[in-house]
């Protein structure tokens, strides 16, 4: 299959990678633009810090403050991000290899009720951890480390690969960027193109605008890129 990839960079091109090592093709045109924050940290202290994207640890490390926190242990929801807080200078790195749901019944285990854990992320959240963490009593405190830009278009790969007829396969990670590529297509006047392709959907709350636009989508059993990838 031929897939349309609109998830942010890095994570964008390193899905790209994977289909691409399974023999499928795919266009990378992501529909949100990570830029960094530089408000203040919150005010501390915290037991700990917890990572729920790549996008966040690259952020958190960029901040004038979060290296005076790598002494922390942090807790990254999946391998991918677990690798990322190494390689930024955590030495305490836990994989939850897994989801938030994963990545909260650690932080339970392995803390004290009424610790405070810092999670650094962005806007746009598919899963409220703080929800997860309240039964085993923990406080989560949210810092937005980071904001996404919306892309105003369709890169030229892409819409002329929609055009063309070339993809027949799309990935959709995020309510916020499924939002945004049907303004995008529907700008290019190439609705009916994406309406074609098979929507793969992280889950049926991801899927929720094309739902309600009228495609048909195919939602993950679990909201991580292997259950995506065992769809098709």
């Amino acid at each position: 299959m031929h897939f349309l990839i609109t998830r942010p960079e890095p994570a964008a091109s390193q899905t790209a990678a994977r289909l691409r090592a399974l023999g499928h093709d795919a266009t990378v045109d992501p529909m949100l633009r990570i830029a960094p924050t530089r408000e203040p940290l919150p005010a501390g202290p915290f037991e700990a810090v917890a990572f729920t994207s790549i996008n966040g640890v690259k952020a958190f490390a960029a901040h004038p403050e979060g290296p005076g926190l790598f002494h922390l242990p942090a807790f990254a929801v999946g391998s991918r991000t677990a690798r990322e807080a190494r390689t930024a200078g955590f030495t305490q790195v836990t994989d939850c290899e897994g989801n938030a749901s994963a990545l909260a019944i650690r932080l339970a285990e392995a803390l004290p009720k009424g610790a405070r854990v810092l999670n650094p992320a962005g806007e746009d959240r598919a899963t409220d951890l703080a929800e997860l963490l309240k039964a085993p009593g923990l406080q989560l405190v949210l810092t937005i480390i980071y904001a996404a830009q919306p892309a105003d278009a369709l890169s030229e790969d892409a819409r002329a690969a929609l055009e063309a007829g070339q993809i027949n396969a799309a990935l959709h990670f995020s309510q916020r960027t499924v939002k945004t590529l049907l303004e995008c297509v529907a700008k290019a006047g190439l609705t009916r193109q994406l309406a074609g392709v098979r929507e793969f959907c992280l889950s049926e709350q991801v899927g929720g605008p094309l739902v309600r636009a009228g495609f048909a989508i195919e939602a993950a059993g679990a909201p991580n890129e292997d259950a995506l990838f065992a769809l098709f």
